[in-house]
């Protein structure tokens, strides 16, 4: 059980920063702009980066490529799961108009209705969580190359 409360509490920690950042964009009304989420995988990326810091740092002879992007990966999904849950939450129970603004902000003439949407955040998280995992885990993997001198 250990070994699985560290990437959920970075998760939790994460969703929270997730959660803040959009109420904070929904304070400025920017929060219907779709080029701020990009700050999302900033975000979920430092969560990754610091769950997989830490679990490399609480027991550096177990550590391995597998460990690290399995601790990835659970701190990524733990964090979409809590921040799609919110934003279903947000679009269907504390702005029911958040949907109509978001879809004529994107201009394309969909005909979406909330669950699609809320799919597409949860796949958008999942995505961003598996590229940073493995982005992550360039950083922290042992390396096999031979030292030059």
């Amino acid at each position: 059980m250990k070994n699985v409360s560290l990437p959920i509490r970075f998760g939790l920690v994460t969703s929270a920063v997730l959660i803040a950042y959009f109420l904070v964009l929904a304070l400025v009304d920017k929060h219907t702009n779709p080029a701020f989420s990009f700050v999302n995988a900033i975000i979920t990326s430092f969560g990754i980066y610091e769950a997989v810091r830490l679990s490399k740092l609480e027991n550096p002879s177990k550590f391995s490529y597998g460990e690290g992007f399995k601790t990835g990966i659970i701190t990524g999904f733990v964090a979409t799961i809590i921040f799609t849950v919110f934003f279903l939450f947000y679009a269907t129970e504390i702005n029911v108009m958040f949907l109509a603004e978001l879809l004529q902000r994107i201009k394309g003439g969909f005909n979406a209705h909330i669950g699609m949407v809320t799919f597409v955040v949860a796949i958008m998280g999942l995505a961003t969580t598996v590229v940073s995992s493995l982005a992550v885990m360039q950083l922290f993997k042992k390396t096999g190359n031979i030292s030059q001198n």
